[in-house]
C-alpha cells in the first residue's frame, strides 16, 4: 500500500544513510523500518572518503562492494555512494520527504543540527531504536581484538 502525501497525491520518498560496513541486524532494521514509512526508499552508502573523515579511518568493505550488499536488500529501492559529508547536499540532488536514522542520533548536536536544517525544507526526520549488541564498531572492535590476538601468538611462537 503507498503511503502517498495527502498534498501531492505523489509517492512518499525516504532516505536513510550510513557506513553499512560489516552490514549486520542493526542496519537490516533500520531498512525494514524505513520502509514501512516510504513507498520508495533511497539509501546512500557513505564513501570511503567521507568515512576517513567522519571517523578517522576508512571502512573494511570498500564503497562499491558496501553498495552491492545494500543494493540486494529488498526494502531498498535506490543506492547511491554519499560523496558529500552534508546530507542536505543529498536532499538537493534526490528530493526525498524523509530522512531517517538510528535514535543514537536524537538530542545530539548533529542530531538537532540536522533536524533543524531539514525542517527549513519541509522534510521530516524519523528516528528508529538502535539495536543496542550489534554495530559495526563493537564488530570491528571484536576484530581488532582478535587481529592482535593472532599477532600476540605470531610473535611468541617466533621467539
Amino acid at each position: 500500500m503507498l503511503k502517498r502525501e495527502k498534498s501531492t497525491g505523489r509517492p512518499v520518498v525516504g532516505h536513510a544513510s550510513g557506513a553499512f560496513d560489516l552490514f549486520h541486524i542493526g542496519h537490516l532494521n533500520i531498512l525494514s523500518q524505513a520502509k514501512r514509512h516510504c513507498d520508495y526508499l533511497i539509501v546512500g552508502v557513505a564513501s570511503d572518503e567521507v568515512l576517513e573523515m567522519a571517523k578517522g579511518r576508512g571502512p573494511l568493505i570498500p564503497e562499491n562492494e558496501r553498495a552491492e550488499i545494500v543494493r540486494h536488500i529488498d526494502y531498498v529501492d535506490q543506492v547511491h555512494i554519499d560523496y558529500a559529508p552534508d546530507t542536505l547536499d543529498t536532499w538537493r540532488q534526490l528530493q526525498f520527504d524523509i530522512v531517517f536514522k538510528g535514535d543514537d542520533w536524537r538530542n545530539t548536536p548533529r542530531g538537532i543540527l540536522r533536524e533543524k536544517m531539514f525542517a527549513e525544507v519541509g522534510v521530516q526526520v524519523m528516528y528508529f531504536p538502535y539495536t543496542l549488541h550489534t554495530s559495526s564498531t563493537t564488530l570491528r572492535a571484536a576484530l581488532d581484538i582478535l587481529n592482535g590476538a593472532a599477532d600476540n601468538r605470531k610473535q611468541t611462537t617466533r621467539r
